[in-house]
């Protein structure tokens, strides 16, 4: 069963022949994965610095763990289920200082905000930015397990078995999870809608 699930991943294949001690196979999943684990970091902890040197040490613990790695599920289920673990680690044991965030960074935090002009004027970039940093911070505000589920449901696109097993949950508890933080969030931006009545 475990052999079989191997085959079907690939990345699971690597982390096997990591574990049987092929460094070239776990480079390879280093430069496959580093990216959307410093994003996924950066989504959590809102600080580009802690995030990359974060994924450092995800991709530690997934080294040092290579022995006991067992291909039960999707590798990138127990990667984000490591990467998951350290941000809140991080957030539980370092008081955040709320980041200031720049209309750099904004394309990639928000994407439902998006204006049809190629180049918005200074006006519509404050708006987006007065936007972006409401979204942020209702998202900030909710419980830790649904603001996690939220960010990897919308940013992370995985699925409900993965952030269920990433957040040692069943799907439907997850599903209700996501249900009361979707349903929290629309009543707190309601008022960025256009088609809301107040």
């Amino acid at each position: 069963m475990t052999v079989d699930f191997a085959l079907a991943d690939p990345d699971s294949l690597l982390m096997v022949q990591v574990r049987h001690g092929d460094a070239p196979s776990f480079e390879t999943l280093l430069r496959r994965h580093r990216l959307s684990v410093v994003n996924h970091l950066f989504r959590m902890i809102r600080n580009r610095a802690i995030a990359e040197e974060l994924a450092q040490d995800v991709f530690i613990r997934v080294y040092r763990s290579r022995e006991r790695y067992e291909p039960s599920a999707k590798f990138t289920t127990w990667l984000f289920r490591i990467t998951t673990n350290i941000a809140l680690n991080w957030r539980r044991d370092t008081r955040r200082q709320t980041a200031e965030l720049h209309v750099d960074q904004l394309s990639t935090m928000v994407r439902t905000f998006e204006f049809q002009d190629a180049a918005p004027r200074m006006d519509e970039l404050m708006i987006r930015e007065i936007q972006a940093n409401e979204v942020r911070a209702a998202v900030d505000r909710l419980p830790e397990k649904q603001a996690t589920a939220v960010l990897m449901h919308k940013y992370e696109a995985l699925d409900y078995t993965q952030i269920a097993e990433v957040l040692n949950c069943s799907v439907p508890a997850l599903k209700s999870l996501l249900f009361r933080a979707y349903e929290s969030l629309r009543r707190e931006l309601a008022h960025l809608d256009p088609f809301t009545t107040a």
